[in-house]
């Protein structure tokens, strides 16, 4: 077999929903698995719809997926233009040669007549198809007719009886009636062409050996094998996949939840993690491995495994993912994904001093650990920015309604809160002398000295707590960070008011 040569074919008309994605990504991966060729074209002919700014979010959008293509309308290749809209003259060319050989006809239906045509079917209960009433028109009286400036559509003829089938690579064997299918439109009236029609002209010159797409191109199947046919081309093989569907049944949309790539990428899902849970909707790697590279992903892909049934699209699935691909991440790249959202929310500079990278990467460590998507980490920093202990959690609540556990928190804020250093070391210190002064131990002690630094019941451990605080209190930032010792003097006093403790000094 010559060199395989895949495509992807969007239209620009909106962002990319996940499943355009993974059947972009299926083409992908079973180019770079065989050594072939990934093509990029838009199919840009709706006017109305389609607009540059989907065009260009959409090869970011892939881009940032981790798809590259070998040729398309941003790399340029042998067999362009990629774009549809700058290839009206090839379909209108191979319209001529299919009206000239008989094999296609003029139209002149008003839309008004076709519309109720359709209605009329819809009421006798039968599937709506084209009457071929501008059939018998003869050649040269139709010709006479568009010279003269009617506006006319071209129609592919298609035989009246009979059966036309394909091997599908996914579903087998596919037989369909010549009956059903009525004579579909190639060219409309404005010039523009049907999708049935384009494809093929595009697939063919492009030299597509395999159509990869959603089920939803099933029933375009045979319209498009006649016109391969009455062209004399030889069709590609096709493989239809199933269709993404919500855990519901029903056809993934924005009621289930994030649905294009763009609100992924916003999320703070990683690329891997996406391109990842995309290469299994449908299909899954025989050594049931689930976390894979991109690299793992293309040795392993098997098209002939793909499945036919419907594909689940699982959020806390894809979720889980994301936890073990942002693992697999440095220090330092866990920091570089996390300070765009941190950013967006106030909490960081834009522009970062080694000081502040170098604190970021401990504090993404911290508190990365319970997080599923990374616009959920600004929340998670917050127990470092903000204190407030009018604003305590009820948990905390709980704690200090002990009479040692609130003897604790006062003991511990009064004895920090006016020290001009604090650290690991003297914190230690502190707390063995309450420890001593109360026989308390545990989370008996711990607990309520928590709730004296962060008004919250629980969170991280405090040895990795604290000298994130004293660091992150002496950079400059959008939002300063109060160090310990500013806590502690806030606690102590909303303490000795909230509780009405006379304030002697021992406590």
């Amino acid at each position: 077999m010559s060199q395989i040569r895949v495509r992807f074919a969007p239209s620009p008309t909106g962002f990319i929903h996940v499943g355009n994605a993974r059947t972009a990504l299926f083409n992908w991966l079973f180019a770079r698995q065989r050594g072939g060729i990934f093509v990029l074209r838009l199919e840009d002919t709706d006017i109305e719809r389609s607009r540059k700014e989907y065009e260009e979010r959409l090869i970011a959008d892939l881009r940032w997926l981790g798809l590259d293509w070998d040729e398309g309308p941003d790399v340029g290749g042998p067999y362009g233009p990629y774009r549809q809209s700058e290839r009206l003259e090839i379909y209108a060319h191979f319209a001529r040669k299919l009206i000239d050989s008989g094999q296609a006809y003029y139209c002149f239906c008003s839309p008004e007549a076709l519309e109720k045509e359709r209605e009329e079917a819809l009421a006798r209960g039968i599937s709506p198809r084209y009457s071929g009433r501008c059939r018998g028109i003869p050649p040269d009286e139709a010709m006479a007719r568009v010279k003269a400036g009617e506006k006319a559509a071209v129609r592919l003829k298609v035989p009246e009886d009979g059966q036309i089938s394909y091997y599908d690579l996914i579903r087998g064997e596919l037989v369909f009636d010549l009956k059903l299918l009525g004579d579909p439109i190639l060219v409309r009236s404005n010039g523009l062409p049907a999708y049935n029609y384009a494809v093929v002209i595009d697939d063919h010159l492009m030299a597509i050996t395999h159509v990869i797409r959603g089920e939803d191109h099933i029933s375009n199947t045979p319209r498009q094998l006649l016109v391969y046919r009455f062209l004399g081309f030889e069709p590609p093989h096709f493989a239809h996949l199933a269709m993404v569907m919500g855990q519901d049944n029903t056809r993934l949309s924005k009621r289930h939840g994030a649905t294009s790539i763009d609100q992924f990428a916003q999320m703070g899902i990683l690329p891997e993690a996406l391109f990842n849970y995309l290469a299994f909707l449908g299909w899954a790697p025989p050594e049931g491995q689930e976390v894979l590279s991109r690299e793992e992903l293309i040795s392993l892909f098997d098209l002939k495994k793909v499945s036919r049934s419907a594909a689940i699209f699982d959020y806390e699935k894809l979720y889980w993912l994301n936890r073990q691909h942002l693992k697999r991440l440095s220090p330092a790249e866990k920091a570089k994904q996390a300070h765009p959202f941190l950013r967006e929310a106030g909490l960081l500079p834009e522009n970062m001093t080694d000081d502040h990278w170098s604190w970021l990467e401990k504090a993404v460590d911290l508190f990365l650990e319970n997080v599923d998507r990374l616009d959920q980490l600004p929340e998670r920093f917050l127990l470092i920015f903000n204190f407030s202990p009018e604003d305590m959690d009820s948990e905390a609540k709980d704690v200090l309604a002990q009479e040692l556990s609130l003897k604790i928190a006062l003991s511990f804020c009064q004895k920090i809160k006016d020290l001009p250093e604090f650290n690991l070391e003297v914190f230690r210190g502190v707390v063995e002398e309450i420890k001593r002064e109360t026989g308390a131990k545990g989370k008996s002690l711990y607990h309520p000295i928590r709730v004296a630094l962060t008004a919250r019941g629980s969170g991280p451990e405090l040895d990795r707590l604290i000298p994130l605080i004293e660091q992150g209190a002496k950079l400059s930032l959008p939002r300063p960070i109060p160090n310990c010792g500013q806590r502690a003097q806030r606690m102590f006093s909303f303490l000795i008011e909230k509780y009405r403790i006379k304030n002697s000094g021992q406590h």
